[in-house]
């Protein structure tokens, strides 16, 4: 902290308030709820939900008005409340396979059960500006300001429901595969150990695939994106097709102690990606499909997409394959995907480092003496060196044979 500056801890207190300051913006327009956050910019809470490890769109929406839009801010921020809330216990696996679907597509089969269902997308918009919200804005604004609505601002919506859902739970499209014998099997064993918790248990090396999943839900969705770029320009041995990409509502399952079975407690909403890759197979196994996987909170496709892609790179050991990229090196990977964790490091840099700085200031002038010293030497060292040249007269072949001649005559 800066405390030693002058003003101490009353500089840093004025800097809090110059803080709500700049976050509230000019007065004379209406302030950003909550909830409009929370309705009007879903995209960016489900992030902030998915790597601030904590569904709830409330406190995500709060968090983004807190850090005024700065999402790895807010994802810090959520991710610090989130280690304040006690811990009931866990609930049951998600049944993904029974979503209802507000979205869903595969670029596999042209034809799937159950069919595509485009839904909310921005994939089939042509990226230009529409002016037409600005208009829109202005008239919202001016019909609040007649109304008086900014009185509710701070009222809660309800949750979210889509108008278009699929009506029936649709078979996975990983299934068409299967039925073949062509992609591998993901069903876990009756003796496998169970996952452990990253947000309770440090990382540690080797890690599992289940660890290793959990690290890249909490991952920036930046570097994921980055690395998932990546794998497809050549930096790991595959070649990737988006088997199927869900987003919709699932249900979530919890054992009660008291009853002794799972009851539903709720649902959520959630984006899966299912990676379909070749594989083409050992002396121990045919060639066939292999599967990357992701899963986000909210709408998050980018998201998931891009963790699905690393988390296929990242099985290239499992699979036999010649580790030849950072995206396939799991220590690399996860030890620098987490946001939180790597804007304290950069960040850090920002906090007072006099002492460490005097330190290295004292080194550099002592070793700039130490140079200039060994400069000087050298120096004088050429001129003794170019001084005794000049005082010792030149041996000629011809001064040599003069002075044997007077030598003789002098016999």
């Amino acid at each position: 902290m800066y405390v030693a500056v002058k003003g101490g801890e009353r500089a840093i207190e004025a800097s809090w308030r110059l803080l709500d300051k700049e976050r509230r913006g000019d007065t004379q327009f209406a302030e950003l709820s909550v909830a409009q956050i929370r309705e009007q910019l879903r995209l960016a809470v489900a992030r902030v939900m998915t790597e601030g490890s904590v569904y709830d769109e409330e406190l995500a929406a709060l968090a983004i008005k807190q850090a005024a839009g700065d999402l790895v801010e807010a994802i810090f921020l959520l991710r610090a409340y989130r280690t304040t809330l006690p811990r009931f216990g866990y609930t049951e696996p998600l049944r993904t396979e029974a979503i209802h679907a507000e979205r869903r597509i595969s670029a596999t089969f042209k034809d799937v059960p159950g069919g595509q269902l485009l839904g909310p997308t921005y994939d089939y918009t042509q990226r230009l500006l529409d002016f037409a919200l600005l208009a829109q804005s202005d008239a919202d604004a001016d019909a609040d300001a007649d109304n008086g609505a900014s009185a509710d601002a701070t009222a809660v919506p309800a949750p979210h429901h889509a108008a278009h859902v699929a009506k029936e739970p649709m078979p996975r499209v990983v299934a068409l595969l299967d039925k073949e014998g062509l992609i591998e099997q993901e069903t876990p064993t009756p003796d496998a150990p169970e996952p452990g918790d990253l947000s309770r248990e440090p990382l540690a090396f080797p890690a599992s695939r289940a660890t290793r999943l959990q690290n890249l839900a909490r991952g920036d969705e930046g570097f994921l994106l980055a690395m998932g770029y990546a794998t497809q320009r050549g930096y790991a041995h595959s070649h990737p097709f988006a088997g199927e990409i869900r987003f919709g509502t699932v249900a979530v399952e919890m054992v009660l102690d008291e009853l002794g079975e799972a009851v539903e407690i709720g649902e959520i909403d959630v984006t899966e990606c299912q990676m379909i890759n070749q594989f083409v197979g050992s002396a121990e196994a045919p060639p066939s499909f292999t599967q990357g996987y992701g899963l986000a909170f909210g709408h998050s496709e980018r998201k998931a997409m891009a963790m699905a892609l690393v988390d296929r790179a990242l099985r290239a050991e499992e699979l036999g394959e010649t580790l030849r990229s950072p995206t396939q090196d799991v220590e690399f990977m996860l030890s620098h995907s987490d946001n939180v964790e790597a804007s304290g490091f950069v960040q850090h840099l920002k906090l007072p480092h006099y002492v460490d700085f005097q330190s290295e200031l004292e080194l550099v002038r002592r070793l700039r003496a130490q140079h200039a010293g060994a400069q000087q030497r050298d120096a004088d060292d050429a001129n003794g060196d170019r001084q005794t040249t000049q005082q010792t007269p030149e041996q000629t072949p011809q001064k040599l044979a003069s002075q044997r001649a007077q030598q003789e005559e002098a016999a």
